[in-house]
């Protein structure tokens, strides 16, 4: 017996000495080489097996002003990832006792629509029905600036259901900044001090706490856009997001922290086995990414200029994350590359070549366009730099012309053809083709 287990761990050993040998990054170190030559994507992007890094690489700045570089250790602000942390949070509370995922919410939240029918559950999986408050066309107005609890969720109740509890699903910030609030309640304490206790010190997380104002002394970034040159971005006050995207993380400590959920270091398997079951698309505080045949399970999330990605392939002990605090391209691309380094299979290097249009030509596609396959309108401006877009309660985007008739944003995958002669203009994004009209 003792010479069958030898050969299983020298098997085992080999398996991952072969998998260390056959790796290369050196095309993915090309691609961040290209990315930064660009000028198209700033942050960090870091990756690790059966919790050892493998890899990792960071370009552009966190302080452009003060030519100050991203780092290693450079802390972005996570977006959504954050509802990963929220949610394992919730099961530590279901695992004390402490709640039940059947619970009703009127008991905390009595003016909210509905609170009688909804569950802690429903929160979690964006089954609720209750109105995302940042879709509100009001809601950049006021986003950074201090809100309590109460004004919070006061805005929260001002709006009514936009679909009846648990028979949908829908994106919604609304459900997690509650889940802080019932966390709070529940745990007595605040939900700083929750992460803290319960998962960044026993993890042993040097650079991940819930967000404040952005400190470039302790190694914080700053966001940017991009229009002609990078351009700082405002900040939203971490006061309103909170446990729907306040955290603030490194690529590392974020592959830690993934990597030890799916080892069952902070919940039991039961637990995580309910918080990755997907139902209409939405997990409990995460999803699924697949690549290839492979299943993986993670997060994604964006605020203010910030981008990130973190995901977990638990068959292969594979963990990845994004934290991006200017982007020009979709972090998916970073990612699809990566995984493709390190499972040997193709992709392609961009070449980020783009054509000027004269004003003439890009004067004619100006406009407002209505779709009868979606309830969005997008409107088309014109300025020096080139074409302008901004969709129905967004923020504008710049394009960029690929060819007379064809624009890119490529941050969010969107490829718009036009058709001056007819006034129409074609939207596709996500394998998606959406026909839109000029009003």
């Amino acid at each position: 017996m003792r010479k069958i287990a030898l050969l299983c761990f020298l098997l085992v050993f080999l398996q991952n000495s072969i998998r260390a040998q056959v790796v290369s990054f050196s095309k993915l170190d090309s691609l961040f080489l290209i990315l930064e030559k660009n000028d198209r994507w700033m942050g960090s992007f870091a990756m690790s097996h059966d919790g050892k890094e493998i890899y990792k690489k960071s370009i552009g700045y966190a302080d452009i002003a003060h030519d100050i570089p991203n780092q290693k250790s450079t802390k972005f602000r996570v977006g959504s990832i954050s509802k990963m942390f929220t949610s394992v949070l919730v099961f530590m509370a279901v695992e004390d006792g402490l709640l039940s995922l059947n619970d009703t919410i009127e008991k905390y939240f009595p003016d909210v629509p509905n609170a009688e029918k909804i569950t802690i559950s429903n929160l979690l999986n964006h089954r609720s029905g209750i109105f995302n408050f940042t879709s509100n066309p009001l809601y950049l107005s006021w986003s950074t600036q201090s809100k309590t609890r109460e004004e919070l969720i006061e805005i929260i109740n001002e709006t009514k259901s936009v679909f009846e509890p648990n028979s949908k699903s829908e994106y919604s910030n609304s459900n997690y900044v509650l889940l802080t609030f019932i966390l709070e309640d529940a745990f007595k304490k605040s939900y700083a001090d929750l992460v803290s206790e319960r998962i960044v010190n026993p993890l042993k997380l040097q650079n991940t706490y819930l967000g404040g104002k952005t400190d470039i002394g302790i190694n914080e970034s700053y966001s940017y856009k991009f229009t002609d040159t990078w351009k700082k971005e405002s900040e939203t006050d971490m006061s309103i997001p909170l446990g729907a995207g306040a955290m603030v993380s490194t690529p590392s400590d974020l592959n830690i922290f993934i990597t030890s959920l799916f080892a069952e270091k902070l919940i039991t398997q039961k637990s995580l086995d309910q918080m990755k079951t997907i139902t209409d698309g939405y997990g409990m505080g995460i999803f699924q990414m697949p690549f290839y045949d492979k299943k993986g399970f993670g997060h994604n999330g964006g605020i203010d200029g910030f981008t990130s990605m973190l995901g977990y392939l638990p068959e292969d002990q594979l963990a990845f994350s994004v934290t991006s605090n200017g982007s020009r391209i979709n972090n998916n691309d970073i990612v699809i590359a990566a995984l493709s380094a390190y499972f040997n299979k193709p992709f392609e290097l961009p070449s980020f070549q783009t054509i000027t249009v004269t004003p003439e030509i890009l004067k004619q596609y100006v406009g407002t366009y209505a779709s009868k396959d979606i309830p969005l309108k997008i409107t088309i401006s014109h300025n020096e730099n080139g074409l302008m877009a901004q969709a129905t309660g967004q923020p504008s985007f710049p394009l960029e012309a690929s060819a007379t008739d064809t624009f890119e944003f490529q941050q969010a995958g969107v490829r718009l053809e036009f058709d001056a002669e007819n006034n129409t203009m074609v939207l596709k994004q996500a394998g998606q083709v959406y026909n839109y009209t000029k009003e």
